[in-house]
């Protein structure tokens, strides 16, 4: 076993990575995100035992954990300058508070670069014996890699609140100590807490800054001009792109976790911004390569990109890649010349579809439409939402979602959020007096929106229990963002929430039978059994 890793959806065998990632993670880029968490956890247990996390320490530790989620960034040579930076700012908060006392490893260890492989392997996930132990701090974690990766997205339009720093690191340390199973659970639950927290801002940043998203309809199919093709979720890069795109004669397309950036009021107004090329993160090996023009990854959603096109993909943030050209943020501003210039000299984007999509219900376009909606609910045109938010992935299971969709009652309306969507946001599905079957409320990043909306239709019902309402879950999972929105959801206290198409490897017998009796987590089976669950529940 060269390494090991089970944090995704896909990992081998539902039980784990041991040779190289499904993703295409290598074993040393393992080890190395492995080392630098393990190091995160000794700067918490200083900012603990201080009794302080300042702001860049905060910052330090979201960005850091941002870097290790799945499909994020795979270039070894970034994790080792960012754990020599996670131990000189370690050393730095010794001497700064003159700590002594602790003795974790996380806080006393240094090694020379050459050795950091040996180290990653005598600290990782298996290192923790007991297997419910290690099952409930792998969920912590990865609900604290999602929870990092939404503050890291609120953070870059300037959003920022302490409670999450402070319970990034309070968690981190929590993970080096001998806490009883309640213990740990209880820390859990306040990841789903600090989630709901986290996601509220993002929500507030995203639309304070670009406005709230407005029902829209998206062309997916080309223009005549070369392209852009920006992926990921950085809405801010989004900005730029257009920006500097603009009066170029290069259009801008979206893919997979951009396409609401075309729902947002601000970027419409660029006339360049011509729509959405292509479906969900996986295919990308194919779309990119009919694409022609260069791609931008903003986050999370890479996968190792052919040589076919690998000199035109560019990464920025906290994505990267081993060989692709990383744009870098000088004085809070990116300068994409390179790639406007590359996409002059490329042809346009190969049709591979043509028409529209609808999309744009974040909660505040519903909330705008609540009359409508609660009167179809009264009446008896809608008889059941099923939230089939999160995300997809390249396992033939999922179509899965696609059934599901299409068998659905006609009077069901489908909630949705992430790049699940994809799996049906293309079929003919219809509408109930108006209303969409599928409200797209956005990203995985605004699956909030659901939430929000579930609550109001709740307070709109004046019902006791948000579990009385006409509403059931059928949620794709596939990376730690998505852990991080089913902790949430957990804390508002929905129950019955359906996941799959499997359950998390991460989750031990045990653990799962706590999920499963306190919250009747279930698992999807087939879909005429799930069907029938959710329109009785």
């Amino acid at each position: 076993m060269s390494m090991f890793c089970y944090q995704c959806q896909e990992t081998a065998k539902n039980q784990g990575c041991t040779v190289k990632g499904v993703c295409g993670k290598l074993d040393t880029t393992a080890h190395l995100q492995d080392l630098l968490v393990h190091t995160l956890k000794g700067i918490s247990l200083i900012s603990e035992k201080a009794g302080k996390v300042d702001d860049n320490i905060g910052k330090f530790i979201m960005e850091s954990l941002f870097m290790t989620i799945t499909n994020a960034n795979f270039d070894d040579a970034k994790f080792v300058i960012k754990i020599n930076e996670a131990l000189a700012l370690r050393d730095d908060l010794l001497k700064k508070y003159s700590i002594k006392g602790l003795n974790h490893d996380s806080v006393t260890w240094h090694e020379t670069e050459e050795n950091y492989f040996v180290k990653a392997a005598s600290i990782g996930i298996l290192s923790t014996e007991n297997e419910d132990v290690r099952s409930l701090r792998e969920l912590l974690v990865y609900g604290l890699k999602g929870i990092a990766a939404y503050g890291d997205h609120a953070l870059v339009l300037g959003y920022k609140d302490p409670v999450i720093y402070q319970f990034l690191a309070e968690a981190l340390a929590s993970m080096t100590k001998d806490l009883s199973v309640d213990e740990m659970i209880a820390m859990v639950m306040k990841a789903g807490e600090i989630a709901v927290t986290t996601m509220a801002l993002l929500d507030k940043a995203n639309t304070q800054t670009y406005g709230n998203p407005e029902i829209t309809e998206v062309n997916i199919g080309v223009k005549n001009n070369p392209g852009i093709l920006i992926s990921g979720h950085d809405l801010k890069d989004m900005k730029q792109l257009l920006e500097q795109t603009k009066g170029t004669g290069v259009d801008v397309y979206t893919h997979s976790e951009m396409l609401p950036a075309n729902y947002y009021p601000e970027f419409k107004k660029y006339d360049h911004f011509v729509g959405n090329y292509g479906n969900a993160w996986h295919k990308q090996n194919t779309e990119f390569e009919t694409f022609n023009g260069p791609i931008l990854m903003t986050t999370n959603c890479i996968v190792p990109p052919k040589e076919s096109y690998k000199d035109r993909i560019f990464t920025t943030g906290n994505a990267g890649f081993t060989g692709v050209k990383h744009i870098e943020e000088v004085d809070g501003k990116k300068d994409f010349s390179e790639i406007i210039n590359l996409a002059k000299t490329c042809p346009p984007p190969t049709e591979i579809e043509k028409g529209t999509i609808i999309g744009g219900f974040a909660h505040a376009q519903v909330m705008a439409l609540a009359d409508k909606v609660v009167g179809a609910v009264k009446s008896g045109a809608i008889k059941k939402f099923v939230v089939m938010a999160g995300c997809d992935g390249r396992h033939k299971s999922r179509e899965y979602f696609t059934d599901i969709a299409l068998a659905l009652p006609k009077d069901t309306i489908i909630l949705t959020a992430g790049c699940a969507k994809y799996r049906y946001n293309k079929l003919e599905l219809g509408d109930i007096g108006g209303i969409p079957r599928v409200l797209d409320a956005g990203q995985c990043n605004d699956s909030y929106s659901l939430a929000v909306i579930a609550l109001k239709l709740k307070e709109v019902f004046e019902l006791e229990d948000i579990n009385d309402l006409p509403l059931a879950f059928d949620i794709a999972w596939y990376e730690q963002k998505a852990v991080a929105v089913l902790l949430a959801l957990l804390f508002l206290g929905f129950k019955k929430v359906r996941l799959g198409p499997t359950l998390p490897a991460f989750l031990s017998p045990n653990v799962t039978k706590v999920l499963i009796e306190a919250f009747q987590l279930q698992s999807t089976t087939d879909v005429e059994n799930d069907i029938q669950l959710m329109m009785a529940e």
